[in-house]
């Protein structure tokens, strides 16, 4: 078992990732807080709205909310802001006023529908709220050691554990968003309290019971469950117990949440049901349902999965907040076991289909995240689906929730276990670990993802017994290691790049990993990929914008034959590797009067260029696409 260094001991000075994560605290953090003003999202937990009255309370309007006070805590605990910190203590007042006698906290049920709390567990987001709410509380005393809202959070959990469960007059119910069974773990942690523990077990244990919960409730309320709009108890991943589960399905975002909650709950139990079953879901999502920017979810209709190597590319959904999502559940396997499978997928997902969901400004954002874009759609029209990041949403889930990862990224790049230091992500920065009893500083220096040379440097005050555990990506199709300028094989244990020895103070290991750009092929049976490549270099995954070729990215192809090359662009978003080289394009020059022909299409050289997929969209409303045919 690992544990991830926490970010108060993770200092981060890259050239890649310091600059976006300064951009999220001096203005994503900001602006989020000012759309969370101006929506009416924080007045509403003074609970003075009135029927008839402007900005009507939401019933997930306390995560949005909550998820920024999250970010805000991570951002003091790593960085001292005055300003930032009065504005989080301002809610924290709020939080702790907008609180009922018996514990209870959510504006809606409070003023808009009072008298019918727990009344939908399965459409409306009471326990998803609290959830978030219980992780803000957490990252609050972890960053200040102040109790003050882990204490309101406390009472609030208290009472959410008197209400659910299997005893006499209690709901047997569980949220329709899975998030709550997560933040109980966090709680317990925090607080050492066993009864957090023992309450997300029973939400993790009773999904899916029979005779269905919502089944239940929905007749309560004077409804037919025949009629429930999202059709299938799937959407919520409680169509059967979660021990039975086999496939991810329903909505992306709940999925990834519930099996962070069974790894977090399996951890701490040592239930070994819940790992074979998290092991289980983890194939079906990034063995056949995960598209090549670290996506998940094609449909927007349930905002989730649909079947087996489904991952059309103009329509794909992958909404940023799954993205998120596919980073903290590999994250936690990982703690569970080093192993470079979750590594790889943590990292795809960070480099691309999380980043891609900000602008290099960091003031608008995707809700999704599309691998296909084309001219009859790059139009504002359609927020959640068009080729223009947008300042908020009405469901603006996604802004808060990359906000607050950003501002944590520093746990996700080390973990230390009582004899071992693994290294997850090559990202410039120190950590102060703990192992074997001792502090050892682990110094890491790259240019990463645009080079792939990697120096780790140990500092200890003297020498320390331990494993350093180096992650070599699936990507990398070779490897070249050397400990003090020495070269060694070394032992690959779980695509980690295992180093047992006594480390002196100084010690170094430089680790090379090759970036060749690679032409990436889908599985045959992803219909939409078929003869098609998308490029990628190292971790970032490739695409073409038309303002680039100047034709429809439609009409491209990429010969067999052509060669590419890696070009660093000093002027273009801070520093970005480009790809350049010909390319050639199907010209309609003569097919004015004609629908259909015989005749092979024309093709023209055309000059290429490729830019990474996470800074798409930055320049200007375009087309795009991933994966391009190839001849």
């Amino acid at each position: 078992m690992f544990s991830a260094v926490p970010i108060d001991r993770v200092f981060i000075d890259d050239q890649f990732w310091a600059p976006r994560l300064e951009t999220n605290r001096r203005v994503t953090i900001p602006m989020i807080y000012e759309r969370c003003q101006e929506s009416g999202r924080i007045d509403a937990l003074r609970l003075h709205w009135k029927e008839g009255q402007p900005n009507k309370p939401h019933v997930f309007w306390e995560s949005d909310v909550a998820k920024w006070m999250e970010a805000a805590a991570y951002s003091l605990r790593t960085k001292p802001d005055a300003e930032l910190e009065a504005r989080l203590e301002e809610l924290i007042s709020l939080l702790t006023k907008a609180q009922q006698p018996d514990g209870y906290l959510n504006a809606y049920y409070t003023v808009v529908e009072p008298g019918r709390r727990w009344t939908n567990l399965r459409d409306k987001h009471e326990l998803y709220c609290a959830g978030h709410l219980i992780e803000a509380a957490v990252a609050h005393f972890e960053a200040t050691g102040q109790r003050s809202f882990l204490n309101v959070m406390c009472r609030y959990a208290d009472y959410v554990a008197a209400v659910f469960g299997r005893g006499t007059g209690q709901k047997r119910g569980y949220c329709g968003h899975p998030e709550i069974e997560l933040a109980l773990v966090r709680l317990f942690r925090a607080t050492g309290e066993s009864r957090y523990l023992k309450m997300a077990e029973y939400f993790i244990n009773e999904r899916g019971a029979k005779p269905h919960y919502f089944d239940e409730e929905a007749i309560a309320r004077g409804e037919d469950p025949a009629k429930y709009w999202a059709k299938t108890h799937a959407y919520t991943q409680s169509h059967a117990p979660v021990r039975e589960q086999n496939r991810a399905v329903g909505h992306a975002v709940r999925a990834l949440y519930l099996y962070c909650g069974m790894m977090d709950v399996a951890r701490e139990t040592g239930d070994k049901s819940l790992l074979e079953a998290c092991g289980r879901l983890w194939e079906s999502v990034y063995q056949k349902q995960l598209y090549v920017t670290g996506g998940i979810g094609p449909s927007r209709e349930n905002e989730g999965f649909t079947h087996d190597y489904d991952l059309p590319n103009d329509t794909a959904y992958a909404e940023t907040c799954a993205a998120i999502a596919s980073v903290f559940w590999n994250h936690r396997l990982l703690q569970w076991r080093c192993d470079s499978r979750f590594g790889d997928e943590m990292e795809r997902a960070l480099y691309n289909g999380v980043l891609s969901g900000v602008s290099m400004e960091g003031d608008t954002f995707f809700y999704v995240n599309p691998l296909e874009m084309h001219a009859e759609e790059v139009k504002p029209d359609d927020p959640y689906l068009k080729a223009h990041r947008m300042e908020w949403f009405g469901c603006a889930c996604c802004p808060p929730n990359i906000a607050r990862l950003l501002a944590s990224l520093g746990q996700y790049i080390y973990s230390e276990g009582e004899r071992d230091v693994a290294v997850h992500l090559y990202v410039q920065s120190h950590a102060d670990c703990r192992v074997a009893g001792r502090h050892v500083r682990i110094r890491q220096e790259s240019e990463y993802p645009w080079k792939g040379r990697i120096r780790i440097t140990v500092e200890a005050q003297s020498g320390v017994e331990f494993c350093l555990r180096l992650r070599i990506p699936g990507w990398a199709r070779s490897r070249d290691v050397a400990v003090n300028g020495k070269p060694t094989n070394g032992n690959l244990e779980n695509g980690y790049l295992a180093l047992r020895r006594k480390w002196e103070r100084g010690d170094t290991v430089d680790l090379i990993l090759p970036m060749p750009i690679e032409r990436v092929r889908a599985h045959p049976n992803v219909r939409a990929d078929f003869g098609r490549v998308a490029l990628q270099r190292g971790p970032v995954v490739y695409c073409v914008e038309s303002i680039d070729v100047g034709v429809p990215v439609s009409s491209l192809v990429l010969p067999r034959q052509s060669e590419f090359l890696a070009v660093y662009e000093k002027q273009l978003f801070g520093g970005t590797t480009t790809i350049r080289g010909e390319a050639a394009h199907a010209t309609d020059g003569d097919w004015e009067r004609e629908l259909y022909r015989a005749d092979a299409h024309a093709l023209a050289p055309v000059p290429f260029k490729a830019v990474p997929y996470p800074v798409w969209g930055n320049r200007s409303a375009t087309e795009m696409a991933v994966w391009l045919r190839e001849s």
